[in-house]
């Protein structure tokens, strides 16, 4: 008798659910499916790290794909019923996540393509007046707090796919929308450039976003605050 209770409570304990810690961190594991774990990026060169990136952007992208200035099926329904609170949770969990990057692949670019996506990365272009990235993204391309990201540690896929929504209107962003600004004045080949550069270089020692920046942003931009802070 005393072996068929103690089978029957087992069976029992068996057939209850296992109970599921209710944390931030775990009911975000939806995103690292797609994102990797920890949001560290996927291996599969078009789904990017968001680990790390500054809770203002993050916030800002997701409130994008709920209210139809960007698109992906996945992410669309994902977030169409989530609150601007929890959402804003969400963005501030992988924000204060600091994690290790994996090294730059290789390129196979040649010279000539990825010197193009240096210039244009750290000088513009100012023939058309194309600002640099490093005006907006930091000297370090490592993006400003609390609402412009890095650069570094993204595939070229990625950002091709990205700069090249922009460019066509697929991707829009709070009025005045300054990246779908630059990316029509960008060329096919531009783009092409810029994504291999910013895909080769590594990380700093230092690759979390910047406070400040050495100069005003050479554009307003919808999402990010104007009193972003200038070093004196």
């Amino acid at each position: 008798m005393l072996t068929l209770s103690l089978a029957l409570l087992a069976a029992t304990a068996a057939a209850q659910p296992a109970k599921v810690e209710d944390t931030i961190a775990q009911r975000v594991q939806a995103c690292t499916t797609c994102h990797g774990q920890q949001g560290r990026a996927a291996p599969d060169g078009y789904y990017p790290r968001i680990a790390g990136k500054p809770a203002g952007y993050l916030y800002n992208q997701l409130l994008n794909f709920r209210d139809g200035r960007r698109h992906y099926g996945l992410m669309d329904e994902l977030v169409a019923p989530l609150s601007d609170a929890y959402l804003r949770e969400i963005a501030e969990h992988f924000a204060a996540l600091d994690l290790p990057y994996a090294p730059p692949p290789p390129t196979r670019a040649s010279l000539a393509l990825l010197q193009r996506g240096q210039q244009l990365a750290l000088h513009g272009d100012a023939t058309r007046r194309l600002p640099a990235c490093v005006q907006c993204h930091g000297a370090k391309l490592t993006g400003l707090a609390p609402a412009i990201p890095g650069l570094l540690g993204l595939p070229r896929d990625y950002l091709n796919g990205q700069l090249g929504a922009w460019k066509s209107g697929q991707r829009r962003a709070h009025a005045p929308d300054c990246m779908g600004q630059i990316a029509r004045t960008l060329s096919l080949d531009d783009i092409a450039a810029v994504s291999q550069w910013l895909a080769a270089q590594p990380l700093p020692a230092a690759p979390k976003a910047v406070s400040e920046l050495p100069a005003a942003l050479p554009l307003s931009c919808g999402g990010v605050p104007q009193a972003a802070k200038v070093l004196p």
